[in-house]
This record gives C-alpha cells, structure tokens and sequence, in this order.
C-alpha cells in the first residue's frame, strides 16, 4: 500500500524542502562526530600552549645549619618542594648531594642522574657517585666519569643565609630544563 496515492508506486516519497530523516540522522551523527572531534583536540591544544603561560616556580628552601655539613663530606639532605599538595606525602621531599668544601663554600647536587633521571648514590670509599640503572658514575665533584649519562650532575644554586644553607629549588632538574652543569 502506498501512503500517498500521488507518488507512484516504486518511488520514494518527497518530504517537503527535501527533509528526510535519512538527512537529519546523517546531520545528527555529523553534529556528534564535531563535537567529539573538538573533545579530544581541547587537551592537546592546552598541553602545547601550557608551556608558554607557566613559569617555573623556584624559591629558596633551607636545607638546614651549616655545620650539618662538615668540611670534606658528601651527604644527602632533602627539601620540601614549594609546589606539593597535601596528599603529595613523602614523594614532595626532593634530595640533593650536598658537598662540603670548606671555608664556606659548597657544591650541591640533584640526586638524578643526567642520562635517564635515576637516582645516583654517594660511595664514600670510591668517592663517586654511581648510578644504579645503567652504570653511569661521577667524580666528587659531579663532572663525569664513565657510562652513557652525557655530562656531569646538575648543580643547585646556593647561598649561605643566616647560618643557613639555602639551595633554589622548586623542581627537578632534567636535560630539558637543567639548572646549570658540571
């Protein structure tokens, strides 16, 4: 039975202005596909511009009295990096290798080593530091010893304040955003 007895059997039936619901179903899916389609760009577009509008927020922590560090060690010490949240725990202290020189003067280190961010260690008998994943090691003084890591340790920046040593911190130094090099 055709529902319209103007149209001859066999042929489709002509909405008015050409409106099908073919064509606002092929309009609905088109409508839902954009709007995914903007979803997922939104992020992409806010991880490539972030770098531009975000500053690196360093200031200057205590890591503790001078004389916590005698003339001739190496030791670790950690800080708490200014940008934690309260749920952060433990994993918002940063350590550091601090190396003390004498007369006042230090040298103090990210604990990450250059070639892939792992944690480096102090071995006093040596006197290197040595990195467990890939075999990297450091003179005492940073610079590089052996292994793949390309250059030395990163090196904070220090003063003495108050009797304090005070290091600028605020994130960890990696080869895309070193604080400065051995």
């Amino acid at each position: 039975m055709n529902p319209n007895p103007e149209t001859p059997p066999g042929q489709p039936c002509p909405c008015a202005n050409g409106k099908t619901r073919r064509n606002f179903l092929f309009l609905v899916g088109a409508g839902f596909n954009a709007l995914a389609g903007v979803l997922l760009t939104l992020p992409l577009v806010g991880y490539v511009l972030s770098s531009r509008r975000r500053k690196l927020p360093t200031q200057w922590i205590s890591l503790g009295p001078v004389a916590k560090f005698p003339t001739g060690t190496t030791r670790l010490a950690e800080y708490r990096n200014p940008m934690t949240r309260p749920w952060d725990g433990k994993t918002g202290d940063i350590p550091c290798w601090v190396r003390s020189l004498g007369s006042g003067k230090f040298q103090i280190f990210a604990i990450n080593c250059t070639h892939l961010g792992c944690p480096v260690r102090w071995f006093e008998q040596s006197r290197l530091f040595m990195c467990p994943c890939h075999g990297g090691a450091y003179y005492e003084d940073g610079s590089r010893a052996a292994g793949p890591p390309p250059r030395g340790l990163f090196e904070y920046e220090h003063k003495i304040e108050n009797g304090e040593l005070v290091v600028k911190g605020g994130f960890i130094p990696t080869l895309a955003r070193p604080l400065s090099t051995v």
